[in-house]
């Protein structure tokens, strides 16, 4: 059976995940989603297996896509339950030890598992079930938290969303909870403040400081409204949007796909007995292994480890085509404000998982070498047969979501009563593209939209 597994495995070949779904892949960055629709049906197989989580997330993305929001919203409750319900397989963990993370159900990245109740708020939005919204939003930050319990000895960079904060002040406001909203956009100032200003380099967009001041205003606050005019150095003067207004996302490009690279390691003296550490000059870290439960055998082999490599996944930044966009109405341009780099969230949180992780990477590594080294001194044809099969299996899992924007941008533009023409224009270095959006002005109406520019530069994968 395990080498039937084995067998299994090294006959998937080297390629990523990306390079096996590349179909898929170019149907989705040239906006053709029927076919990528279709490409979903006629792999049926990819929702079951190790795989099926993904397949549930594309799902749910291209169904967005194509305006099928409650079941766009199916598949992605489907994915949200395959979250909840992820138990550890022992045996497959065993399995993944002596050959490689690959052959387990695909877990997903921190953001990604964030990121699927963004799209679900998004979709009870466009069915105007704004209490729907709100549960995706506030789902957002319990999950967060339960991912952060599990990291109180490792510092996690991304802990607070704040994204997910300001969209939740957007739909409180947008369902007349000027209070709710206020908090909200509070909460979403202090996430961009300290978290997002610090790790992803992301400065506080403009438009949430006067969402801020209005809700502020809006619910008789005057110490909060006075206190945010200083710390802003605004002086703050109300101006009602008596004919609704339209807040408008663009989520420009894709995210990163993940390649496989591999990090080398060389063994140090020990102060401690029965430890081996492991050193990487590159990553200038150390790893202590301890054997110290380990048959005398292995313990020898362990001894005679000198050096060896990790294979671990790398991001593959998918740079966007176009670099900037804005809104054009009553001879009035609205730029877009960078919301949440994805991009970035995805490069910093693996860094974080993979100073987590390696110490498992590396147990998987030096337990592979000791069972070659106590099979060579049984039969030293065997020891060959293993060093074999262990050089094939060594592989990095290079699972991921890869629909997933590159970043997303937001900007909120005021209506004038009766009919409003918008005209969206994206640019980039050789052109400009551009799209018209109507809209009828009314009293107290909000209304959502999002633009997803699918046009991309391919990653530089192996």
């Amino acid at each position: 059976m395990l080498l039937f597994l084995l067998f299994g495995i090294i006959a998937g070949g080297c390629a990523t995940y990306y390079q096996q779904h590349q179909q898929f892949q170019q149907y989705i960055t040239s906006g053709n989603f029927q076919k990528a629709d279709q490409w979903l049906q006629n792999n049926q197989h990819e929702k079951e297996g190790k795989n099926k989580l993904l397949f549930y997330l594309n799902h749910g993305y291209v169904g967005w896509m194509l305006d099928q929001y409650e079941e766009s919203n199916r598949h992605f409750q489907k994915a949200d339950r395959i979250i909840e319900d992820y138990i550890k397989n022992y045996g497959l963990e065993a399995l993944s030890l002596v050959t490689n993370p690959t052959v387990k159900p695909y877990k997903p990245e921190d953001f990604e598992a964030v990121m699927l109740h963004y799209f679900t708020a998004l979709n009870y939005i466009q069915l105007n079930d704004y209490e729907g919204a709100l549960v995706e939003c506030r789902r957002i930050n319990i999950r967060l938290n339960q991912l952060n319990d599990k990291y109180q000895d490792h510092k996690n960079r991304y802990q607070r969303d704040a994204f997910a904060h300001n969209l939740m002040g957007m739909i409180y406001e947008a369902d007349g909870d000027y209070n709710n909203a206020f908090i909200a956009y509070r909460n979403a100032f202090e996430a961009y403040k300290e978290d997002y200003t610090e790790y992803f380099n992301m400065a506080v967009p403009g438009q949430l400081k006067k969402d801020l001041l209005r809700t502020a205003y809006l619910t008789g606050f005057q110490d909060e409204v006075r206190h945010y005019e200083n710390l802003f150095n605004i002086e703050y003067d109300y101006q009602p949007k008596e004919h609704g207004e339209v807040i408008f996302f663009w989520l420009n490009g894709f995210g990163p796909v993940k390649d496989e690279w591999s990090i080398h390691f060389t063994k140090v003296p020990s102060p401690r007995e029965n430890y081996v550490i492991m050193q990487s000059r590159e990553l200038d870290v150390s790893f202590p292994i301890y054997i110290g439960d380990k048959s005398k055998k292995e313990k020898e082999a362990f001894s005679e480890l000198r050096f060896f490599k990790v294979a671990f996944p790398k991001y593959v930044e998918r740079k966007p085509v176009y670099k900037d966009a804005a809104v054009y109405t009553q001879n009035q341009k609205y730029s877009f404000e960078l919301a949440q780099d994805i991009n970035e969230i995805a490069f910093k949180t693996l860094r974080d998982r993979m100073l987590r992780e390696m110490g498992n990477a590396i147990l998987r590594i030096a337990t592979k070498k000791a069972l070659e080294a106590l099979a060579d001194e049984e039969d030293e044809n065997l020891g060959t047969i293993i060093n074999i099969v262990n050089t094939l299996t060594e592989k990095a899992d290079t699972r991921n979501w890869q629909t997933l924007p590159y970043s997303i941008h937001y900007t909120r533009i005021p209506l004038k009563e009766g009919k409003n023409m918008l005209e969206v224009k994206a640019f980039s270095g050789k052109g400009e593209k551009s799209e018209t959006f109507k809209f009828e002005g009314k009293k107290n109406k909000m209304y959502f939209v999002s633009e997803h520019t699918t046009v991309t530069n391919p990653p530089r994968v192996r």
